[in-house]
């Protein structure tokens, strides 16, 4: 079965993320546990955990199809000291929010070596930082989002996925969320049947479906290759909506959440009915 939906608003609090899912018809969702562009947050209170998990239980979004993101500050492969320790504290802690919601996952990306030190070196430094994660924090599976490689990012390449998920001692709590518009601008086609298929066997061969925990759903305003990352609407950007028919046709990507970030809110109802009707 495919679960889709979308990253919806904390606004008013975290235990509403579920009720906007729910009104835009999505069968799952994405949301910030708190502010992303903030290093702070305030605790989350008993009555907030109490309403969220309730909120999810009315509605019907089990933890499995819940993928939380952590905050766009955090750089978990920084080649400055001082940041990266700031970066794993501050991963640590959301971890443990999702831990103290009963979600089970929690998505990120990977971090950047700002052109500072080689990227073997970052890579190396983001699975130290998970591994420290995973031992401090139990019952939350570290999610990996491929980047489309913009400003030093790492994980734009398959082989930066299956290099972190090599360097992972619990192998049973990583797993890997493929964005479509970061695969499309990092160098990976899956406009025509032969393109994706092309790309998703690389992906098996190089990182093995077994890791997938999610996906993002969006279209790109860069090009193929661009290292542009600039979220479009479905249907309306460089891939158009032949990779998401695909998509929602293959039973490779069954029973994860499928997010959309798309550009435009107020088409994701559209969105997640149309791509409904693809999976039929």
């Amino acid at each position: 079965m495919k679960y889709v939906g979308a990253h919806v608003s904390t606004a008013g609090g975290v235990a509403n993320a579920p009720l906007r899912a729910a009104e835009i018809g999505a069968t799952a969702f994405a949301l910030f546990t708190k502010n992303q562009r903030q290093w702070r947050a305030r605790p989350l209170k008993e009555k907030e955990i109490e309403n969220f998990k309730n909120n999810c239980r009315v509605h019907g979004y089990p933890p499995d199809v819940i993928l939380p993101h952590d905050s766009y500050l955090i750089n978990l492969g920084n080649p400055d000291p001082k940041g990266l320790e700031r970066s794993r504290t501050a991963f640590i802690k959301e971890m443990r929010r999702c831990r103290q919601l009963g979600l089970t996952a929690l998505n990120l990306h990977p971090g950047s070596h700002k052109k500072m030190i080689g990227e073997t070196e970052c890579l190396d430094r983001v699975a130290e930082s998970l591994n420290r994660a995973l031992e401090e924090v139990e019952g939350v599976t570290a999610v990996i989002e491929n980047t489309g490689g913009m400003g030093g990012q790492v994980g734009h390449r398959f082989e930066h996925l299956a290099h972190l998920i090599e360097k992972i001692r619990d192998k049973d709590r990583v797993g890997i969320c493929l964005d479509t518009c970061h695969l499309f601008v990092a160098g990976y086609d899956i406009r025509t049947p032969e393109a994706y298929e092309k790309t998703m066997e690389e992906f098996d061969r190089i990182v093995g479906f077994e890791y997938l925990r999610g996906m993002h759903l969006n279209d790109s305003r860069g090009e193929l290759g661009s290292r542009r990352d600039r979220h479009h609407s479905l249907g309306r950007g460089e891939l158009g909506w032949e990779p998401f028919r695909m998509i929602m046709a293959d039973p490779r990507m069954d029973n994860i959440p499928l997010v959309l970030e798309t550009s435009d809110p107020g088409l994701w109802p559209e969105e997640i009915q149309l791509l409904k009707k693809f999976a039929g």
